[in-house]
């Protein structure tokens, strides 16, 4: 049985996360790095006003996946493959190997500063749930002008789809989707406007700054979300990390590709359960778990019976 890791994206955070973490000696070493590199207490990494900055957001949640997955190969709880929604994907290639946890603080801090910088205010994701590609698209066409730009943006489940723009053109799409029938349009906790073209001049910057970065090929099945596809050439991988910002996110049809290959055991790292809500339909012949609901021992034990089965 397969097993995949899985790593969260913004609108997961809350304050705390990272006290939350196992008391385990990987845990400390990885937050021990963080501290190092970004030059501030771990402890004030995660409080609510660290929070509401696009960047300390990124960095905590960067830190809380690479913390647990490191702390579950201490264990000898091995994964197979793995997968990060947006800012995910640089906990799953720090996790496969594909560049040291160093070099991705220093990434995902620019990351962040560079998307806060485009978009500082008046901009941000809201979740259409209820409604599908077909009868969502057209709305978001009717209001996107240059103007008021809107997009289509993450596509986490046939309806659940996240759309993203100026916060005037995403009231306009949510009351319309409403009318047409949507059950909810949700405000996501992200307050810039990922993964859709607003971002193309901050995600080639960002593109800029990852040639200097060391890279190795992955160790273990790197999944990407954008493209979803398994890649393995480390310079796709860095481009496909640099670009994920203004790429649409692929989530379900990941999901549907993991399964394909054989993932059955899938392992959400921290914080947070939105991931594994959102394998449970595909993964209904294997087991969806969340980290942050379930116990080390057993998460260990469930890893370790996976990597023992065909």
């Amino acid at each position: 049985m397969q097993v995949l890791i899985t790593f969260p994206g913004q609108g997961t955070q809350r304050p705390g996360m990272l006290k939350d973490l196992p008391a385990d000696p990987a845990v400390a070493a990885v937050l021990a790095e963080a501290e190092e590199v970004l030059k501030v207490p771990v402890a004030g990494m995660d409080t609510p006003e660290h929070l509401q900055s696009t960047v300390w957001t990124q960095l905590c949640l960067l830190t809380s996946g690479v913390a647990m997955a490191r702390c579950l190969a201490a264990h000898d709880a091995r994964a197979d493959a793995v997968a990060g929604l947006s800012i995910g994907a640089y906990a799953a290639a720090v996790t496969a190997g594909v560049l040291s946890f160093a070099d991705a603080l220093r990434l995902v801090r620019l990351r962040g500063e560079l998307m806060a910088q485009a978009y500082p205010r008046g901009y941000g994701m809201t979740a259409i749930l209820g409604l599908d590609r077909n009868r969502l698209a057209p709305l978001v066409a009717q209001v996107c002008s240059p103007q008021r730009p809107v997009y289509l943006a993450n596509f986490n489940a046939p309806t659940q789809i996240v759309i993203a723009g100026s916060e005037a053109a995403m009231a306009e799409v949510s009351a319309l989707a409403l009318a047409a029938g949507a059950q909810a349009a949700k405000p996501v906790a992200i307050h810039v406007p990922s993964h859709c073209p607003l971002l193309d001049a901050a995600a080639h910057a960002l593109q800029q700054a990852m040639q200097g970065v060391a890279l190795c090929a992955p160790s273990l099945r790197y999944f990407s979300a954008s493209k979803a596809r398994e890649l393995r050439d480390p310079s796709r991988i860095a481009d496909d990390l640099a670009l994920n910002m203004a790429t649409p996110v692929r989530w379900h049809e990941t999901m549907l590709l993991a399964h394909a290959n054989g993932a059955r055991l899938v392992v959400e790292a921290p914080p947070g359960d939105v991931l594994t809500r959102l394998a449970q339909p595909m993964f209904a012949d294997g087991m969806p778990l969340a980290c942050d609901r379930t116990r080390l021992d057993s998460i260990v034990a469930l890893m370790r019976r996976g990597q023992a089965s065909p």
